[in-house]
Order: C-alpha cells, then sequence, then structure tokens
C-alpha cells in the first residue's frame, strides 16, 4: 500500500496568526479524502498550519495530539486515536500508588480536569477540541500491543458513571500569603492586578477575616516557576497596602478528587477532608467545582495523601 505526506499548509489546515500558539480554525479535507479513496495511507505533519496570508504558523504545546483530533473531526472519523507512552488513563499516577487502575473510560469533563490539575497524558487543547467536536478519543501505548487503552467521550456514551473517577496532582505549586490588609471593596484587584500584568497565572485564591476588625487575609496559589517574581511583586504591594507582611511556601502540592458522579452524590468533600484528617495532612487551601474538589497540602504529605485517597474511595476496583 502506497503512503503520501502532507505538510500543514498542503493540507490548508489554516488557523490564526499567533505564532508559536496558533489555533486552527479550519481544515480543507479535499486533498485527504481524494488520497484516502485512491487507497493511499495519509501522513500528516502535526503541530503546524498555515494562516489566511499564507504563512506557517505552529500549534503550541500540544499542537500535534490537536492537529490529530482536528482532522478526524473533519473527517468525521469514528474515533481519534493517540498513541503515547502511557497504555491509558489511570485512576492516578502509578509511580505513586501501584494499585492505580487503567480506566476503560473516561467523559470529556473529567479528562479536561485531570489534564488542568496535574495529569500529564493529554493536552488540554487536544480534549477541548475533541469535545466540541464530539470526537472520541482513545488512548494507546507505541510501546505495548494493547487494543483498548482508555476511551474519552461524552459523559452520555459511558456506561456506568463512577461517584470519583481519579485523583489527580500536581507538584508545581507554590502559595503566597499577603497578612493584614484592609477589608474593602477592591482589594482582591488591587493585589492580583499586578500580578496579572506580570503575566503570572493565578490558580486558587483565599480571602479570610483576619483577628483584627477590618483587616483580611489574602493567599493564592501560581506555578513554581512564577514564584520568585510573585514574591517581589507581592512585596511591594505589601508596602503600597500597608499590610502587615508577605508569607510564602514554594513546597505544597495540590492534590484532586475528580468525578462527575460527585453531582448526585453528596458528602464527598467531607469523606476527603476525614481522610486527610485521619492521616494528619493538614489543608491549606480548598478549591471546588461541580465535578471536582482540590486541596492544597504540605509537599511532603503528596503520596500519603494520594494512596490513603485512592484506597478510601476504592479506585483500585472496578
Amino acid at each position: 500500500m502506497h503512503a503520501i505526506s502532507y505538510t500543514g499548509s498542503q493540507v490548508r489546515i489554516i488557523t490564526d496568526s499567533e505564532h508559536g500558539k496558533a489555533r486552527i480554525k479550519s481544515i480543507d479535507d479535499h486533498r485527504i479524502r481524494a488520497s484516502l479513496n485512491a487507497g493511499k495511507v495519509v501522513v500528516v505533519a502535526g503541530f503546524q498550519g498555515v494562516d489566511e496570508e499564507g504563512h506557517i504558523t505552529t500549534l503550541g504545546r500540544g499542537g500535534s495530539d490537536t492537529t490529530a483530533v482536528a482532522l478526524a473531526a473533519a473527517l468525521k472519523a469514528d474515533e481519534c486515536q493517540i498513541y503515547t507512552d502511557v497504555d491509558g488513563v489511570y485512576t492516578t499516577d502509578p509511580r505513586i500508588e501501584p494499585n492505580a487502575r487503567k480506566m476503560k473510560s473516561v467523559s470529556y469533563e473529567e479528562m479536561l480536569e485531570m489534564a488542568s490539575l496535574g495529569s500529564k497524558v493529554l493536552q488540554i487543547r487536544s480534549v477541548e477540541f475533541a469535545s466540541k467536536y464530539k470526537v472520541p478519543l482513545r488512548v494507546l501505548s507505541s510501546l505495548i500491543d494493547n487494543p483498548v487503552g482508555t476511551l474519552i467521550t461524552s459523559e452520555e456514551n459511558i456506561m456506568e458513571q463512577a461517584v470519583i473517577s481519579g485523583i489527580a496532582h500536581n507538584k508545581d505549586e507554590a502559595k503566597l500569603s499577603l497578612i493584614g490588609v484592609p477589608d474593602e471593596p477592591g482589594i482582591a484587584y488591587k493585589i492580583l492586578k499586578p500580578i496579572s500584568e506580570a503575566n503570572i497565572e493565578v490558580d486558587m485564591i483565599v480571602q479570610s477575616v483576619s483577628a483584627r476588625e477590618g483587616l483580611t487575609n489574602f493567599a493564592f496559589t501560581v506555578h513554581r516557576n512564577d514564584f520568585d517574581k510573585a514574591q517581589k511583586i507581592l512585596q511591594g504591594i505589601c508596602i503600597d497596602l500597608n499590610a502587615k507582611a508577605v508569607q510564602s511556601d514554594d513546597k505544597v502540592v495540590k492534590v484532586s478528587l475528580v468525578g462527575i458522579g460527585m453531582r448526585s452524590h453528596a458528602g464527598i468533600a467531607a469523606q476527603m477532608f476525614e481522610v486527610l484528617h485521619q492521616e494528619n495532612v493538614n489543608i491549606q487551601m480548598i478549591s471546588t467545582s461541580e465535578i471536582k474538589i482540590s486541596v492544597v497540602i504540605d509537599a511532603k504529605y503528596l503520596e500519603l495523601a494520594v494512596r490513603s485517597l485512592h484506597a478510601a474511595f476504592e479506585l483500585d476496583k472496578e
């Protein structure tokens, strides 16, 4: 069987003009279809495209997976198979918890949450694209001959929905706190505007009442790579707002429970907090959504927390 290769510009993968992080706008599938109809195996270079003025663009991190999903969507393929260095999506990192179980299927929503919370199996953009165009994604190993892997699909296509599907973790967290700032309207804006202007992305935020009346404490997390820069900015803000002090900690991690079944089950957060309490793990920050609960804890407790939660929610069982 003959094969034919195309670059992104030859296929006409049209993107915007943001070189280095371009987004796909459309794909002209006529050339690919003609080659497939002629019985050829089509190989398309990922990670690249062309803008409407004919300039070559690149898609940035996760661009190859995104290209594959976009082509599957354009061709209305039954599914898009992504071959990587793992044989599927696991309930948690097998390097931390040996009893982690490979999932047969997971919803787009859950995979998006897990990817954003630290799971490195797939890049967020490819899952977003798959969810938008309803392209079933299957994660398979390029090293092991296993045709099953994990199917990522819409919620309604999953037969049995577990309450908790997986546990994600992120080691790249750092926590910053501004102690004793005025408790007044606009204080969050005054603190976070300079952080945002420095192109630093903020993750979790907690504002709490201080022991002194009229004051509040404001804490947030950033990527560990931005820790030093954010700390310097916050020290300047501390002086401007006449705050008491800046507290910082780059030895924290985020651990998250993810599951679409949370929507219909009460008490998941309480159970999670009880498990961590029994292991004497202090929770520093909490963030929740419809299908996830995240906590920030000391980095030294990461493995203990993940293993304890994995066992408590019986994620090693089918």
